[in-house]
């Protein structure tokens, strides 16, 4: 059988004498000793700080693949360096919904095909089929996923069998892609794709990856249709059916990047703030489970055992301690449990002849009148999640990381602006997320007639009787020299 586990059980423990009575305190099983430090070792594991940046070359591993030797960069020292990433944010309830908050903003309302002419959503069959087929918001959402949490998005298209159309398009999860090592042009060659996590995974698919800087014109050379970008050399159409699955890579660049971005979030591992959260946290759940139970003095008159085991009749002295045990249980239990709330607990009382009074058991709230336990570390508490915030690039009202009339809890008007700014500074991440769909759009021949664009969430004011609107891109805006600004 099992032994019960009662180190968590509240128990008595003698601290003292004070003339013919003996003092305890009813103490929990568990205390700051070296097993609760142990406990918080499980608990905290490790510094955050070094595990994301690679200051050293890129390291380069292979993978076998249908007996075709593959080489990739690998992803941080282990390989898995996204994975921590995720693990980290998603053990962190401040950095969740703050990644949560920036991929909703990323996302606006959707990446859309607007109508060059009317500047409106458009009803054009083909359009509308393809984005059906494709599940083209979802895929935005994905893709938005990625950016936010690894800095680059990979989309892989499938071109008919005659390559003259793009037919599908779907995101590959960033946290599963590993690049080639680039080659004299300065770019990889393909993308391996596969669940990392596993170790080495059986079933990594290599696809072959367009360059990151011209992927229109590098698709349009593999399938013929144009001179390859570096050499002017070409290529004869591929074989119907064949060579019809290409990746293309948006990357938001970073400074001191080789092959993988380092997302600007990164440094709140290497600044220590993500420890110092995690340690408060970790202290403050010690502290209140340490001391949930409340610290209660129990004085015993010297005579009160004598009295129990004489009452009882015992005189051994085996049984004297197993009996003596017994009581002190008893007085632990009708002390903590809460089904003894609201009762009274009779013992006997005297008075010497001095007046004094002679009680055979006295219990003491030594809580009492003191402050509600576990507010410690609020003010530090409330520091790390305002720095968790800054490094996600998120305002702590926006995600409610400090509630509170008193907490800098900005007005509606300051809400809005905020939000409006957060959605602007989107831009940069849409026009690189939007390059897969130019591509499309070229390569279809349909960017004559449509154009692409992400309407962005505008919060207005109460006079417009209405809650938000959304504002577009006017994509074939010219500047003022006459040049066309559209990305397109």
């Amino acid at each position: 059988m099992k032994k019960k586990n009662n180190s968590n059980q509240s128990r008595l423990v003698q601290t003292g004498v004070s003339g013919d009575y003996e003092q305890y305190a009813l103490l929990p099983g568990e205390v700051f000793d070296s097993a609760g430090e142990a406990e918080v070792s499980i608990h905290y594991k490790h510094d955050t700080a070094g595990i994301f940046r690679q200051d050293d070359d890129d390291m380069i591993a292979s993978v076998t693949i249908a007996k075709r030797e593959y080489s990739y960069v690998s992803w941080g020292e282990d390989n898995l360096t996204p994975y921590h990433n995720m693990s980290l944010i998603e053990d962190n309830m401040i950095m969740s919904q703050c990644q949560q908050f920036n991929i909703l903003t990323c996302y606006g309302q959707g990446v859309r095909f607007l109508d060059r002419q009317t500047k409106e959503k458009t009803e054009d069959p083909e359009i509308r089929r393809f984005c059906l087929m494709n599940a083209i918001h979802r895929q935005w959402l994905n893709m938005s996923a990625d950016m936010k949490y690894n800095f680059f998005s990979v989309v892989v298209i499938n071109l008919s069998r005659d390559h003259k159309h793009v037919v599908m398009m779907r995101t590959r999860q960033a946290c599963d892609c590993r690049f080639s090592p680039k080659n004299q042009y300065g770019v990889s060659e393909y993308v391996l794709v596969g669940d990392w996590l596993k170790g080495e995974p059986g079933n990594v698919e290599p696809i072959p990856l367009l360059d990151e800087f011209n992927p229109l014109g590098d698709l349009e050379y593999r399938v013929g249709l144009a001179p390859h970008p570096y050499t002017s050399e070409t290529l004869p159409p591929p074989p119907d059916g064949k060579d019809c699955k290409f990746a293309i890579l948006c990357l938001m660049p970073t400074p001191g990047y080789r092959t993988y971005p380092i997302p600007y979030h990164y440094s709140i591992y290497r600044d220590y703030w993500y420890d110092i959260y995690r340690l408060i946290g970790i202290g403050k759940r010690h502290m209140i489970k340490n001391t949930s139970a409340p610290r209660i003095q129990v004085e015993i008159h010297r005579q009160f055992w004598d009295n129990v085991c004489r009452e009882k009749g015992i005189t051994n002295q085996k049984d004297r301690l197993k009996e003596i045990k017994r009581v002190r249980q008893e007085i632990t239990d009708f002390c903590t449990k809460p089904e003894n709330a609201g009762k009274a607990w009779i013992t006997s009382y005297d008075m010497t002849p001095d007046g004094k009074e002679k009680r055979m058991v006295r219990i003491n709230n030594l809580n009492e009148g003191q402050k509600k336990e576990g507010g410690d570390w609020s003010d530090d508490m409330q520091e790390a999640s305002n720095s968790l915030c800054f490094a996600m690039g998120v305002h702590p009202n926006m995600v409610g990381a400090v509630p509170g009339k008193s907490q800098m809890n900005n007005s509606g008007s300051d809400k809005r602006e905020l939000f409006t700014l957060k959605q602007a500074l989107e831009k940069a991440f849409h026009d690189i997320m939007e390059v897969p769909f130019h591509v499309v759009m070229h390569f279809n021949r349909w960017s004559d007639k449509f154009a692409i664009d992400v309407p962005m969430i505008q919060l207005t004011t109460l006079d417009e009787n209405k809650d938000a609107k959304e504002v577009k891109v006017d994509d074939n805006k010219s500047d003022d020299n006459g040049n066309n600004q559209s990305n397109s």
